[in-house]
């Protein structure tokens, strides 16, 4: 049952959640519970079932009698699930179906994720309480065995993939999600570009359950994480600092094979010489940014360019 208190605040500020989703039988309906028992719930939830084989129109049409904000786009069905562009060209899809001037925040929410019930009140109030940052989420844990829930280990210096919680002002100013692989890297250095902060915090009352490991939709989570790779040549990533990305997540399950995976494709991407993402003022910026990464570390780099973006702001 939808909580009345919710109900009547969702008038007050105003968020839409937008969800890509194909073939989502296994976790759909945890994601819809977990958004129906939100505090403030949303004021529009547009679904695109992009070409769904499985239960998950059957479950998208129970949801939608159910609750009223919640809308479904069915687009044709592509044969296969398509990741990186595939996810953006489908998120706009649900994008173009409403007004966003209609709206204060808007969210890119997968559909494999449980969700604590304040997680988009506390998501709105950090927003507010910040006036210069632009997008946010908690991060993700996966279940390794049993009951055990441990942390992806995504970087602090954007909001997650799976569920980016924008300002509007910040997404429109960013030209919104680059339709490649690595949209979801490229996106918050762009924030950064434009003097927004973006975020992710790990905090108990915002962790979010990730029913399927990251990168791991299409296929396998070797394909995943080879595409992880070329998505990290696409978006500019040098080959000293993937050999430090690949080192590190080496020690995440698959043990080894998963950083070995993201070597193995951004090699693949560059012996190809496949395109990469063509924006000289970006790359500039975000080989910057990468290379004081790797001399100070990630933390420090990422509080010096929050700083700098504070006091340019404040002058």
């Amino acid at each position: 049952m939808m909580n009345p208190e919710a109900e009547t605040s969702m008038n007050q500020r105003r968020y839409v959640l937008i969800t890509p989703c194909r073939n989502e039988e296994d976790y759909l309906q945890i994601t819809i519970d977990s958004i129906a028992e939100q505090t403030e719930l949303p004021a529009c939830w547009v679904v695109v079932d992009d070409g769904s084989t499985d239960r998950t129109p059957e479950i998208l049409e129970a949801a939608c009698k159910k609750y009223p904000f919640i809308k479904v786009i069915q687009r044709s069905d592509r044969g296969q699930r398509a990741v990186g562009a595939g996810v953006v060209e489908a998120f706009n899809d649900g994008l173009e179906s409403i007004n966003l001037d209609d709206y204060d925040f808007l969210c890119k929410l997968d559909a494999d994720l449980g969700i604590p019930e304040g997680y988009f009140e506390s998501m709105m109030n950090r927003l507010q309480e910040d006036p210069l940052l632009g997008n946010i989420s908690g991060k993700t844990y996966i279940n390794t065995s049993g009951d055990k829930w441990v942390s992806e280990r995504m970087g602090d210096e954007n909001a997650i993939g799976p569920a980016k919680f924008y300002r509007k002002e910040c997404y429109l100013d960013i030209g919104g999600f680059v339709s490649r692989a690595s949209w979801d890297g490229i996106d918050g250095h762009r924030c950064r570009m434009k003097n927004w902060i973006a975020s992710s915090i790990d905090e108990p009352d915002i962790v979010l359950k990730h029913y399927r490991p990251q990168g791991s939709s299409q296929k396998s989570i070797w394909t995943g994480r080879k595409r992880w790779g070329r998505g990290k040549y696409y978006m500019g990533s040098s080959l000293a600092y993937v050999l430090a990305v690949s080192i590190y997540r080496s020690k995440e399950y698959p043990i080894i094979f998963g950083g070995l995976g993201i070597l193995c494709g951004y090699l693949g991407a560059m012996i190809t010489r496949a395109p990469r993402y063509d924006d000289p003022e970006y790359l500039h910026h975000f080989r910057k940014y990468e290379f004081e990464c790797l001399l100070k570390g990630k933390g420090r780099t990422l509080d010096k360019y929050n700083r700098l973006i504070r006091d340019r702001i404040q002058k």
